[in-house]
């Protein structure tokens, strides 16, 4: 009889190499984790944008101007009269003006001085300032408007104005009242020049 022999597993062939499959999720559950994760960036960004929106408001009128600032003019300058060495006027200006601020400036050198200054938005929403300085005409010009050349002038009942225009700037008008020089500057148009003009040659100055 022919000798049995035990059956063992099976010989491996010379560079057989065994392989074994890892078993993966279906890709669909990778889908929707991976949509989900890749919309977030998408929905804050949505909600940044609705928060800036709610802060906007539109008008088809065009923008709604903004509040006039509250200043001061009576007590600023009854102020400044106080405290500068020359005269200071405080100009009866149109009703419908709202002032809305003012401050102080000097002109250094042997012609220069001390300039107050107060603004006013006008009826039709304009700006125009009116600066008031102890320095010489010239030397208020250089130093408001950038040049020392005239450029015309203008007569407001008994007081002379002299213009002076730099090309890209606003038209400034100066006027001599002897211990002072007044100063006229800003957007608004020759009406409310010659308003202002004819406030301040008429105000007699303020107290010290």
């Amino acid at each position: 009889m022919s000798a049995s022999r035990s059956r063992g597993p099976p010989e491996r062939s010379a560079g057989r190499v065994d392989t074994w499959v890892v078993s993966q999720k279906p890709r669909i559950m990778n889908d929707y984790r991976d949509l989900i994760w890749s919309m977030i960036p998408l929905v804050l960004i949505c909600v940044v944008l609705a928060a800036v929106a709610s802060q906007c408001t539109f008008t088809a009128h065009g923008p709604t101007p903004g509040q006039v600032p509250k200043f001061d003019v009576q007590s600023a300058l009854h102020d400044d009269a106080k405290v500068l060495p020359f005269p200071i006027r405080d100009p009866e200006v149109p009703s419908d003006w709202q002032s809305n601020s003012g401050s102080r400036d000097t002109i250094t050198g042997p012609s220069g001085g001390t300039i107050s200054t107060v603004g006013y938005i006008t009826g039709n929403g304009t700006y125009i300032q009116l600066s008031q300085s102890n320095a010489t005409e010239s030397a208020f010009a250089d130093h408001v408007v950038k040049t020392r050349s005239p450029s015309g002038s203008r007569t407001v009942g008994d007081q002379k104005w002299t213009v002076y225009h730099v090309e890209g700037s606003e038209t400034a008008w100066i006027s001599d009242f002897g211990a002072s020089r007044v100063l006229i500057k800003g957007a608004a148009g020759e009406s409310a020049y010659q308003a202002l003009a004819q406030a301040v040659g008429t105000a007699a100055p303020l107290q010290s």
